[in-house]
């Protein structure tokens, strides 16, 4: 994959990225990172500028809304204290050039270049990407066992469980109960984890929130409308 830094003016800078594995010209908006354009290997760069001020008025838009995620997450340095339920941060100037990330065993380590800021977009994405990686290893070492426990004590059958980078909700059940957890559940306490897990367990006997879910979650869980609650105080976010 070939990166091309190109300056779209109103815009700024945008990265091209030629793929093999494109078939289409795609937009996508991430935040510390701007506007990405995805391109065949086939098709010129200025194609890809040309679609960029076709799609201004909805890049603008949403570059807003980056802006905002952006503001709102955490800037990491060596003086952070930072820790996920089982990973402490550790950040440490290296006479390496790359920046690096490893998650070993109650650590997250990150290493990057001693005249570089620690402080710039780039290695901010490290840092938040290897704090991501920790919170997946948890996650798929904690909830699949935890739901499992759950189903079996209260009763309930379910199919498969997917464990996934979810920032819109905490969890969902299909229509073949299928149960879809977000790994960020290991940001909340351990009582609103189990909350969330018997709240799509319920699911799977009852798939709307009329008065016969919330009776057996409210059998299950003890204080189904205290937890509930509680959780629309935590949301999902960057840190």
């Amino acid at each position: 994959m070939n990166n091309h830094i190109q300056f779209i003016d109103g815009i700024g800078n945008i990265i091209i990225r030629k793929s093999k594995r494109a078939r289409y010209l795609n937009i996508s908006i991430k935040p510390f990172k701007g506007v990405i354009v995805s391109l065949p290997i086939g098709v010129s760069y200025n194609s890809a500028a040309r679609l960029v001020n076709e799609k201004r008025e909805w890049i603008l838009k949403n570059l807003e809304k980056v802006k905002l995620i952006e503001n709102n997450r955490m800037i990491f340095d060596e003086s952070t204290s930072f820790q996920t339920k089982d990973h402490k941060l550790v950040i440490k100037k290296s006479d390496k050039e790359n920046t690096s990330v490893r998650v070993v065993n109650s650590t997250i380590h990150v290493s990057y270049a001693k005249n570089a800021d620690v402080r710039s977009d780039e290695i901010q994405s490290v840092i938040h990407a290897g704090i991501v990686r920790a919170i997946r290893k948890e996650a798929h070492e904690y909830l699949p066992e935890r739901v499992e426990q759950l189903a079996r004590i209260n009763g309930f059958k379910y199919e498969q469980l997917r464990l996934k980078n979810i920032k819109s909700r905490w969890g969902s059940c299909s229509k073949r109960n299928n149960i879809n957890l977000s790994i960020h559940l290991m940001k909340l306490p351990n009582l609103l984890i189990d909350y969330v897990i018997l709240h799509e367990l319920v699911h799977t006997i009852h798939k709307n929130h009329g008065p016969k879910f919330w009776k057996l979650l409210q059998h299950v869980t003890g204080n189904a409308k205290g937890l509930d609650k509680e959780l629309r105080n935590h949301r999902i976010k960057e840190y």
